[in-house]
């Protein structure tokens, strides 16, 4: 399997997603510039913009990356070579999945020390009114990369199922946006204020609520921004939510992958 992560590795930094990371982290240098229009509250600008640039640039790595790299490796008629040799389907695909994981710490890591620097020339240029509590802001780069290592997960499960790139994709992109709304969703829909809804409708919210990734709970951005400490009880549900349900999806991929017929 290390061989397997290794060459994952190596086609992503040869690939052109890796130079596109590199165009996108220019946009860091502009965000003290940026931030600075806000003259109350620089600091906090700063972090806002430098964790969702981060957000952004690995919400791209994800889809992309879980998307097309099942779908590239057949195309090039790289899978059969793999397959030929003594190696599992199960080896394979979760090397290209831990593979592309490491990845995204590797690239999470890297901007985090580039928004961590600018994070500090704005607050040396405009101090704040509260200190940063940098634990914090490292703690939310975590679960933020523990969130799109999952989005990849969903990414592999579909590419198992598909014969091109295009439902990866776009059922990433979807489930992506979909998660996001669902607490909202089920919790309007499960309140007294609903109550004369169809019958249908709560179990068929309910059945779609737990189905989808809850991923409101790894979004730590605020406690980030404001300084305010994390439930540790809630950190380690999350985490334990982000192993089971990866665990889950990696294995339904891992059998329908098995089984998957090979043109």
């Amino acid at each position: 399997m290390l061989t397997i992560i290794g060459a994952t590795l190596r086609g992503i930094f040869r690939d052109r997603v890796f130079k596109g990371i590199m165009v996108l982290a220019l946009l860091f240098l502009f965000i003290p510039a940026t931030a600075s229009l806000s003259m109350r509250q620089v600091t906090e600008l700063s972090i806002t913009l430098s964790l969702s640039l981060i957000s952004f640039i690995l919400f791209l790595l994800a889809v992309f990356l879980g998307a097309t790299s099942l779908w590239k490796d057949m195309e090039r008629r790289y899978t059969f070579s793999v397959l030929s040799l003594p190696v599992s389907r199960c080896t394979y695909l979760l090397g290209r999945f831990f593979g592309i994981a490491l990845f995204l710490v590797m690239t999470t890591s890297f901007l985090g020390v580039v928004a961590s620097l600018v994070i500090k020339v704005s607050s040396d240029m405009y101090p704040p009114d509260r200190p940063i509590i940098w634990s914090i802001l490292f703690v939310s780069l975590l679960f933020t990369t523990l969130k799109y290592i999952l989005v990849v997960g969903v990414a592999v499960l579909l590419s198992t199922v598909s014969t091109s790139f295009f439902l990866p994709i776009f059922g990433t992109i979807c489930m992506f946006f979909a998660s996001g709304i669902t607490q909202q969703v089920y919790e309007y829909v499960t309140s007294q204020a609903t109550i004369n809804d169809t019958a249908l409708v709560k179990p068929a919210v309910s059945l779609v609520y737990y189905l989808l990734p809850n991923l409101s709970s790894f979004d730590l951005k605020v406690n980030a921004i404001y300084g305010i400490l994390p439930s540790i009880e809630g950190l380690g549900l999350t985490l334990a939510y982000f192993i089971s349900y990866t665990a889950i999806i990696m294995g339904f991929a891992t059998l329908i992958f098995n089984y998957r017929e090979m043109k």
